[in-house]
């Protein structure tokens, strides 16, 4: 932990605790000495993702994205531009692993806006060869025909990230804030000791969960048991492969990423998951990125993770 985080420590100071609903999921906040209205701040951060990124809301900036013929240039507010910026960045690097235009694809298979299925899509579409257009200067994305975006994978963690910029730029450096178990901590306690959390362990392992102090670092985990339905005694999970254009088959239930942005560490838990424990393993390593796999009764650590243990 860094000296500057002692140095500012009140040792008497109160925590406060906030919560809230967003996404579909919850959220909670503990700070030490937040200024007035912080929460009402913090909701208003997370509801501007919403309004944006949303594929769930009809009016946000990406459905209309979605709805808009092809080829035709449509600006996009700074964060909406920020999020899609990592997103194909984590594209290129993970070779097609991760994908923000799947919105087509989470559509068919029941895990967009139109709801759930009971029964395999009977025309799913097949490898995600449609992309967008995006011009970083201009704040500007286009996109190809049939290409829809769904920012599922990232935007959740965008959204921690953006609270936790704000919080610091009110002058709150200590605390602990998290979106459907997406966490950021910052600084430390009043009693000196860091934010521990445990990682997420799936409900059918009986692996042991992580305990991680987050000062100054994110944890994401992207887990395949959470959504999805079963047709004939298959599980089809809301994991997809932008390379078939259908759910994962293997055997990872999940992946845990530590980062210093939550955006980053949930997109690459999502990518890591599509590319099976070793090939997830891998892509960490050459990335020096600190991820944990759970596949089946088995725990696959990159060296990064390993080195976060010494």
């Amino acid at each position: 932990m860094t000296p500057a985080a002692f140095s500012g420590r009140d040792a008497g100071a109160a925590i406060e605790s906030f919560a809230g609903e967003t996404m579909g999921t919850s959220w909670s906040l503990q700070a030490v000495s937040p200024p007035v209205g912080a929460a009402a701040a913090v909701q208003a951060r997370f509801d501007r993702v919403v309004e944006q990124m949303s594929q769930w809301e009809a009016t946000s900036d990406l459905s209309r994205f979605n709805r808009a013929p092809p080829n035709m240039w449509q600006t996009i507010p700074a964060e909406f531009a920020a999020v899609i910026c990592a997103a194909l960045d984590i594209a290129r690097i993970s070779d097609g692993a991760f994908d923000p235009c799947l919105g087509r694809h989470t559509e068919q298979w029941g895990f967009g806006s139109a709801g759930p299925i009971d029964a395999i899509p009977t025309a799913a579409a097949g490898p995600a060869n449609h992309s967008i257009d995006f011009d970083p200067q201009e704040c500007r994305i286009r996109r190809t025909e049939g290409a829809a975006l769904d920012l599922s994978g990232i935007a959740k963690g965008y959204a921690v990230d953006l609270a936790a910029e704000w919080l610091l730029g009110q002058g709150v450096r200590h605390f602990l804030i998290e979106v459907g178990g997406e966490l950021r901590g910052e600084g430390i306690r009043p009693d000196g000791q860091p934010w521990w959390v445990d990682t997420e362990i799936p409900p059918s392992s009986s692996l042991a969960p992580y305990r991680v102090a987050l000062h100054d670092l994110s944890v994401a985990t992207s887990g395949n048991y959470r959504r999805g339905f079963e047709v004939d005694g298959v599980r089809y999970s809301h994991s997809f492969d932008p390379r078939t254009g259908r759910p994962i088959v293997h055997n990872i239930s999940s992946v845990t990423v530590l980062h210093r942005s939550c955006m980053m560490a949930d997109g690459w838990a999502t990518a890591l998951t599509v590319l099976g424990a070793q090939g997830a393993i891998a892509r960490a390593d050459a990335q020096g990125l600190a991820a944990c796999v759970i596949a089946g009764e088995r725990e696959y650590l990159s060296r990064g993770w390993c080195a976060m243990l010494d």
